[in-house]
């Protein structure tokens, strides 16, 4: 599982390391991005994927590594900031950008996933019992806020938008079978 979540990040740097004056900056940025965001629609997924097919092998199969999934998301959210940040090499030009909302927007999702990255963990579920659970719902205000990023940072916006209706599809499909089960 691990070496498929990683490959992308190794094309990634192998392609900016090997051809940077035809896969630059602005390509790292993109795609470490993308990859965050995919992997964070896949991660938002299981839970409604698991309640519509609650026995099927490919949907207890995505509750096992769904929390690979999440950690992945995070890991490719932190070397997207990490290139921004190399990008601006200097924490003067940082500031004065993270006031503005396409910014902040960016910032205020990665300060949300930080704690959720670092209490993945078996450990950590433990200590925190049912604590555990209520902070790893800042999954959701994190993912608006990341594609709230993404359409306000795009060249064309026009990608950002189908994915933020992809996340309401899957959060309404979810509140949808929560529903569904209880009643």
């Amino acid at each position: 599982m691990w070496v498929f979540l990683v490959l992308p990040a190794a094309v990634i740097a192998a392609r900016w390391g090997l051809t940077p004056e035809a896969y630059g900056y602005g390509h790292a940025i993109k795609n470490s991005g993308d990859w965050a965001a995919w992997l964070l629609l896949v991660t938002l997924a299981v839970t409604p994927v698991r309640l519509a097919f609650r026995r099927a092998a490919f949907a207890q199969w995505l509750m096992r590594h769904r929390r690979d999934l999440g950690v992945a998301s995070f890991v490719y959210a932190a070397a997207h900031t990490m290139i921004y940040l190399w990008n601006k090499a200097a924490v003067s030009a940082v500031a004065a950008e993270a006031v503005r909302m396409e910014y902040l927007t960016g910032w205020l999702a990665l300060a949300l996933f930080v704690p959720l990255a670092i209490t993945s963990n078996d450990a950590s579920m433990r200590t925190l019992k049912r604590s555990w659970k209520a902070l790893h719902r800042l999954v959701y205000p994190g993912a608006v806020l990341t594609f709230v990023h993404w359409a306000l940072t795009a060249f064309d916006p026009m990608t950002a938008y189908i994915h933020i209706g992809i996340l309401a599809a899957i959060l309404i499909c979810r509140a949808g079978l929560t529903r569904r089960r209880k009643a």
